[in-house]
């Protein structure tokens, strides 16, 4: 197969204008925003449960934000749902349940669609896991982070290897096959050794999907502001990342993100749609949602309030108060949006996908993407465009490149 030397030269590209918005994908996103205990790296909108939680009232606040953005979406088919925190297990069955009756009331789900919680093993209770399921959960995602004790002090999980190894055991006698397992590596003081044997401890437990992801300060987190000691050097970091990668690779599961591994056909669908640059309802305190709006040509971002209790506050009052904001993304920033997540992926993107998700056609960005192939960090073959190892590895460096395009 050539290798094109530019996207002008493209013997497929069509005409300059080329590049109207078309409806991708939707999914739905729910935020349940509770915790037991705020972890010191976690820069997501978690709160620590104080006392008993108001799980009922929070479900009439989602349901009555759901139906002030159903406009947003009339007549178009939900493919996943996402229950996403926070920690979303401290939430009973009998709530999501209730949840998901309200929303496929409301919107069409695809059949067997994807509905994936999030789930804590220190929240993992016996006989919940069998109510999830009958409630229509379908896949779980274990934040399991490590299995050495030691490692999770550190990073103040609340949970230890066993119960988190119990956890897991017990949803797959619940019937669930569908698992994610997230571990982290770059670990103050974990070693290459370490950060292997926690993979092998995860393939002991037979996941579909594992998330293996570094450990970043992120701002505004404690470990920002007090970071931890003996965390290892950039090199050091890469080798565990290189290391665990080839250990995965040679058990099945197969890399299709930069953080995210999973064996034939168990790829997460709700995320593949984000780095697809889908559409996503975003319901919940502090969510944040993309839609295409066809008819304007236009593509919204809208995000709600972001505290729980301002949130729960508004939902029970003046419900247009529950938007935090709402942003038109001007055409000119949307090739850098797209190549943030589409960039992510190991398979990369068509050029065709490009043009139906942003509005514009591929000229747009035939500068910086020559540049970045220039550069060795994407190939471009016959209108696809896929990162190679190294444009994975300085990926930064390659979404810059389209931040002017």
């Amino acid at each position: 197969m050539r290798v094109a030397t530019g996207i002008a030269r493209d013997p497929s590209a069509p005409a300059a204008d080329a590049g109207a918005l078309l409806l991708p994908p939707l999914s739905l996103y729910v935020h349940l925003p509770w915790c037991v205990r705020k972890c010191p790296y976690c820069d997501f909108n978690s709160h620590e449960g104080r006392g008993a939680l108001p799980f009922a009232a929070y479900v009439d606040a989602l349901i009555a934000d759901l139906d002030q953005d159903l406009p947003l979406a009339w007549g178009r088919t939900v493919q996943t749902v996402f229950f996403g925190g926070g920690t979303p297990s401290l939430f009973p069955a009998e709530a999501i349940d209730r949840f998901l009756q309200a929303a496929s009331s409301r919107l069409r789900f695809a059949p067997g669609l994807e509905i994936t919680l999030e789930t804590n093993p220190g929240t993992a209770e016996h006989g919940r896991f069998d109510a999830y399921r009958a409630a229509g959960v379908n896949r779980l995602s274990f934040g399991i982070q490590s299995f050495d004790d030691a490692c999770l002090q550190r990073l103040g999980r609340i949970h230890d290897s066993r119960e988190a190894e119990a956890a897991v055991k017990l949803a797959q006698d619940a019937g669930f096959d569908n698992l994610n397992l997230d571990l982290m590596y770059a670990l103050p003081q974990q070693t290459l050794a370490m950060a292997e044997h926690d993979i092998e401890r995860a393939f002991a437990l037979q996941p579909a999907h594992i998330s293996h992801y570094q450990l970043t300060l992120e701002p505004n987190t404690v470990f920002a502001a007090r970071p931890p000691q003996g965390l290892p050097d950039e090199d050091g970091a890469w080798d565990m990342q290189e290391h665990c990668q080839a250990l995965l690779a040679s058990a099945g599961y197969a890399q299709y993100e930069v953080s995210a591994y999973a064996q034939p056909g168990r790829q997460c669908a709700h995320n593949l749609n984000y780095w697809r640059y889908g559409d996503y309802l975003g319901i919940g305190a502090g969510a944040h949602g993309k839609l295409t709006l066809g008819a304007e040509q236009a593509i919204l971002r809208r995000w709600k309030v972001k505290h729980p209790t301002a949130y729960l506050a508004a939902a029970g009052g003046n419900i247009a108060q529950v938007i935090g904001g709402d942003e038109r993304i001007a055409p000119a920033r949307r090739p850098f949006e797209f190549m943030l997540n589409a960039l992510r992926l190991v398979d990369g993107y068509a050029l065709e996908q490009f043009e139906a998700r942003c509005g514009l056609p591929r000229a747009a960005i035939a500068t910086p993407l020559e540049e970045a192939r220039q550069r060795g960090w994407l190939q471009v073959e016959e209108g696809w465009v896929r990162p190679t190892e190294t444009g994975l590895r300085f990926g930064n460096d390659v979404m810059a490149l389209f931040l002017e395009a």
